[in-house]
């Protein structure tokens, strides 16, 4: 199962956590400890806001902890805002295309879990992406298509986490037509620039894990603590919205399904 982690607060190198700590995600990309494969080598990606509105993007489909232009980047690029993921495919294929995270205009977005017999119902799933973010599909991830959807509730009026709720409800009714038994697991994050949006949430009783470690000047999120100061890392509860604002932390109910405007 992936891992990843998101950064907000003052401008660090990316080094600082993909690559440096004890734990780092770099580390975790082989060394995984709060997940059934301990290895998620397929393919790795890092998102990041500078200058621009739009975030700059890095992704590849070689494991991070091989790949030297990764560790270059992540020392020399610095940012207040980034994501950083490592990939462990879960029945699509291993290209870039389908490396986290995804970028578009604005946004990042990435995800740890899996929608349960994806097969089954990604024709469907696809088919309620409407057209004007269809054309931008480029992989056959189900996270691609659950991050167009949201966009697309995001544009008919709803907040980030309720847009979220609300694609996961859609691909979560269509697994209960087809029948399917497999839950709908997901943890994933939502960026636009100057906010961060995160989930924890399953189907079942057993959630993809996700951390937050607040540290005044900054926020962390992600799925395994990175370092050893481990009093710092506040493992979320299952069901959970956290929304990091101009340094701001706040926890809400997440509940799949919600539709309300923004």
């Amino acid at each position: 199962m992936c891992r990843f982690l998101a950064y907000s607060g003052a401008p660090v190198f990316l080094e600082d956590l993909v690559a440096a700590p004890c734990h780092s995600l770099i580390h975790q990309s082989l060394h995984a400890e709060e997940t059934k494969t301990g290895t998620n080598g397929d393919g790795f990606g890092v998102g990041w806001y500078g200058d621009r509105p739009e975030p700059g993007l890095y992704r590849e489909v070689r494991p991070a902890w091989a790949d030297e232009n990764l560790l270059s980047i992540a020392r020399q690029v610095r940012s207040r805002l980034f994501f950083a993921h490592v990939r462990a495919a879960t029945g699509t294929a291993t290209t870039r295309a389908n490396c986290h995270p995804f970028a578009h205009g604005h946004h990042l977005f990435m995800h740890n879990g899996q929608i349960g017999g994806y097969g089954l119902i990604r024709r469907k799933l696809e088919s309620l992406i409407p057209d004007a973010l269809y054309g931008d599909r480029v992989g056959t991830t189900d996270s691609e298509a659950i991050f167009l959807l949201t966009l697309a509730g995001m544009a008919d009026g709803m907040a980030p986490g309720a847009a979220l709720a609300w694609a996961l409800g859609e691909a979560l009714a269509l697994m209960q037509q087809a029948g399917i038994r497999e839950p709908l697991r997901c943890a994933a994050a939502l960026a636009d620039g100057d906010s961060v949006h995160a989930v924890r949430w399953s189907s079942d009783p057993k959630p993809p894990t996700l951390y937050l470690c607040d540290r005044g000047d900054s926020v962390i999120i992600a799925s395994e603590p990175v370092d050893a100061a481990r009093d710092c890392w506040q493992a979320l509860p299952a069901n959970t919205l956290v929304t990091v604002r101009t340094g701001a932390v706040a926890l809400s109910p997440f509940v799949v399904g919600l539709k309300q405007a923004a």
